[in-house]
Formats: structure tokens, sequence, C-alpha cells
């Protein structure tokens, strides 16, 4: 089966002039002699010659685009059409009517995609089953059997563009390249791509700490990219596992005033869609303090694609808040705010931010964060089960049994053993495990991302989070976060 668009085509075998190109979405047929279309699937009498035509229906009989013929071969089976000539992209300046339209060099845009057929457009009308989806400004969706992007190339993989990235860079386009995003773009441009990338405070101003990120091949020893080579990190301590330098690992169960030694305001958007204060699990208390500490920002200016609706990407919490503070005011914050025009089914949430877990059929929704280990949602996995809050009055007293395993703790140093308050079980720490963060996006917009963490209330006991894996979609998906 061939899918273009999110859409369903029929198998078809087709032939094309110049490019390869996507193919109509009409299935092969057969004509007898008395021109009843016969299924080139169906068995046949060994030696029967049939007519056969593969383009559009209309097409057939204009400009170069004929019929061909196909032979039952011995096995009682049809042979592929022979001699047939498809609609295929037109060639501008070569005299011929390549797409079967009608007209010869045409430079127009049927579709109205903003791409001209003599601008790059490779189908513009006749040459495949979706024209508006495929242009020189869409990505190349896998799986379909289709040039969506007009280069030449039907599927290409998936390009990998992190290999040689610095890893304590403060190179914002460094950052987009870690998380798999690696085309880039201009405001001018048509096609898509990242036009600028920053990393900055939570609020926008400044610079973070040259500690607070980083790009690396793993975390630990159990956490490894789900795109590409290497993956993102982002810290309010060190972007760091034990045995990693630049920057180099620093214990996560740090008591101190100073921590990494910035502050910001909270990002003013997202708290005023919040009623002017950040919000918290379900049961939990708000959070204390008007100012981000150590906080880092990676704000994305992007180009959507032509044909993408929406977008995921791997997202992924460890803290050291867990289990003492769980459900504390002392939480730290992790955001993937999404500025976009989209208002279509299924809207992105209101205050922006897609790293929230809202379990279905019910309204609660949970902040992605370590207070996910509150109220067992079955998204913060790596851990060990046990009492959690237990820091005297400064947390709500709980517990968690939905802990999967410690893997993704492994080399971290967040595994090693720390009864604490809690009880003889605990850890130094514990984590989501990889979660999937999807938003809605309009084809063709400009957006902007923002992905950030910040200590809320004091600088003590750190938090990481990592990112990776950016994937456009062709189809809108359900905004929010929920396990990978």
């Amino acid at each position: 089966m061939l899918r273009a668009g999110g859409k369903l085509m029929l198998p078809r075998h087709t032939f094309v002039l110049g490019l390869v190109l996507a193919a109509a979405a009409c299935g092969p047929s057969v004509r007898n002699n008395g021109g009843e279309d016969v299924d080139p699937n169906e068995p046949c009498t060994p030696g029967k010659v049939s007519d056969c035509y593969s383009g559009q229906e209309g097409t057939e009989g204009v400009g170069p685009c004929k019929g061909g013929t196909r032979t039952c071969e011995p096995g009682g089976t049809w042979s592929q059409c022979i001699g047939e000539i498809a609609p295929s992209q037109e060639l501008c300046g070569d005299g011929v009517d390549n797409n079967c339209s009608g007209t010869i060099d045409e430079d127009v845009d049927a579709d109205g995609d903003g791409y001209t057929t003599c601008g790059g457009d490779c189908c513009d009308s006749t040459e495949c089953s979706l024209p508006g989806a495929v242009n020189p400004g869409a990505f190349d969706a896998p799986g379909n059997s289709v040039d969506d992007d007009c280069n030449g190339m039907v599927d290409d993989s998936q390009a990998i563009c992190d290999q040689n990235l610095a890893t304590g860079t403060m190179n914002g386009n460094d950052y987009a390249k870690a998380i798999d995003i690696c085309q880039t773009a201009t405001m001018n441009e048509k096609k898509w791509g990242v036009i600028s990338a920053t990393l900055t405070l939570a609020d926008g101003t400044g610079v973070p700490a040259t500690k607070a990120q980083s790009i690396r091949p793993r975390f630990g020893t159990g956490v490894t990219p789900k795109g590409g080579t290497k993956m993102a990190l982002f810290s309010t301590g060190a972007a760091a596992g034990m045995g990693d330098t630049n920057p180099a690992y620093q214990e996560f169960q740090v008591i101190t005033l100073t921590g990494n030694n910035t502050q910001s305001a909270f990002p003013p958007d997202y708290v005023a869609a919040n009623g002017n204060k950040l919000p918290n699990a379900p049961g939990c208390p708000p959070p204390l303090g008007t100012n981000a500490m150590d906080p880092v920002m990676l704000t994305l200016t992007i180009r959507v694609p032509s044909n993408a609706k929406a977008f995921k990407l791997a997202t992924n919490f460890f803290s050291s808040e867990f289990p003492e503070y769980t459900c504390s005011q002392y939480n730290d914050f992790f955001v993937v705010l999404l500025d976009s025009a989209y208002n279509g089914p299924n809207p992105n949430p209101s205050d922006k931010n897609l790293a929230f877990y809202q379990p279905m059929g019910s309204m609660m929704k949970f902040p992605v964060g370590v207070n996910l280990a509150h109220g067992n949602t079955g998204l913060f996995t790596q851990c060990a089960n046990g009492a959690t809050g237990c820091a005297g009055g400064a947390a709500v007293p709980g517990s968690i049994m939905t802990c999967a395993n410690t893997m993704q703790l492994a080399g971290t140093g967040l595994d090693g053993a720390d009864p604490g308050k809690c009880d003889s079980g605990g850890l130094k720490g514990g984590g989501t495990g990889w979660l999937e963060t999807s938003g809605n996006v309009n084809p063709g917009e400009i957006i902007k991302l923002r992905i950030a963490i910040w200590d809320t209330s004091d600088r003590s006991l750190d938090s990481i989070a990592i990112v990776d894996g950016f994937q456009w979609l062709v189809d809108a998906a359900q905004p929010g976060t929920v396990i990978f």
C-alpha cells in the first residue's frame, strides 16, 4: 500500500519520464479487448494480452501519456504494464506536456500550495494523489513511497547531523541538531527549517551557566539517544553523569546557596496563563518564589514543513528531589512551550506547555517533573518503590508503587543508596524514563519552541532534562506527554 499525506492509495506500477516521482493515486488496471477493467492481481489465461494504464483518470492520451499492454504469463499472473507513459513532473522548457495536463511547459501553481511547476513543485496537478502536500517546502514523510519534498529521492532516510557536535558548546544551533532538527532556513525562504536558535535564562534574557547544558551520546550507562548519535541535556546543576567532562559531573544532592549563580523571571506568558503563579500537580502545594533559579532555556524559531500538522520529541526528566521532596513547594520545573497559530481539533494547551500529562478521561493535569511520582501516574518509572514526600512539613507524604526499574539511573549519580528521610530502600534520585511530547502546528507557519528547566524557590537538589528525537508528523496529534 502507498501512503501520501496520511491517505491510503491502491498499489500500482508506474513508469515515468525524467525524475523518479510520486505516482498517481489510481491503481493499475488492465483493459481487455472489450474495454472492461481487469484486476492485475487476479488469475488470468496464459498468453492473453490486455491494455493497461496507471495514470490518473483523464490523462491517458493527453500529451505523451499513453497506455501500455501486459501479458498473462505462463504461471497465470499478469506481467508489468509495458510501454505505458504516466504523468511525471513538468520539465520546463522541453516543449513537452510531461504531466499530461493539456498544457505544455506551464509555470502554474494549480494546487495552490505556493510552489509552481517551474519552481520545483514535482506534483502540482496530475502527478500524485495529494498535490498540495508535495512540494519543495515539505518534509519527506517516511514509508509512504512518495518524494514529498521533490528532491528526486523517495523516502529519504532522516538526516543525522549531530555526530561532530562539541560536548560543551554554547551554540543554540548545535542543540537544534542534537535533538535531530538538521535543516535550517531563513525568514525569506519557503523551505522548512530552524531559522534561529538561542540559549538564555528562563525569561529569554541573559546567558545560562556553561555547565547547565551539554550534548552527549549517553547519560550514565542506561540512557542513549532516541535519534541520531547524541542528545541534548539541560540541568539546574551540571548537565553530566558520573565520569563525564565538559562540563564535569557534579553531585545532584548539593545543598547550596549559590548553585549555578544565575536567576531570572519565570517565562512571563506561561505564568500569566496560569493566573500569575506556577501550576503544580493535583494535591501538591503551590510552588514558592518569584524567580527561576539556575535556569536554562533553548529557544527555537522554526518554519514548519508544508505537509506537517504536528511534531513529537522524546523527553526524559531526572531529579534528586525524589523521593523526599516529592509534592513540595520547592520542585524543579521543566517546560516545553509552543507558540503556534494552530486552532483546530485537539488544541494545544492555553498556557503553551506541552510537558504535561493528563490521564485519559480526567480533567487533572500533571506538569512533567518529580511530582509525576505523586499519585502513581505511571509516568515516573525509573526509581525505587516506597515512601515519598518525607521532608517534614515541606512536602505532602505519599508513596509510589509504579517504579519499573532503575536501568536509566545507572551511572548517572542518582542510583546510589540513600536511605534519607523516607525508607531504607531509597536512592539519591529518580526519573521518568523516556516520554513522548507532542504538539500541533499549521503547515508552513513559523513557530517558536522553548525548552527550559529551572529550580523553584531555592538552588538545592538539582534536576536534569534530556531531549532528543524530534520528528514531524503528517497528522494532528494529541498535545501533551505520554510514555514513549
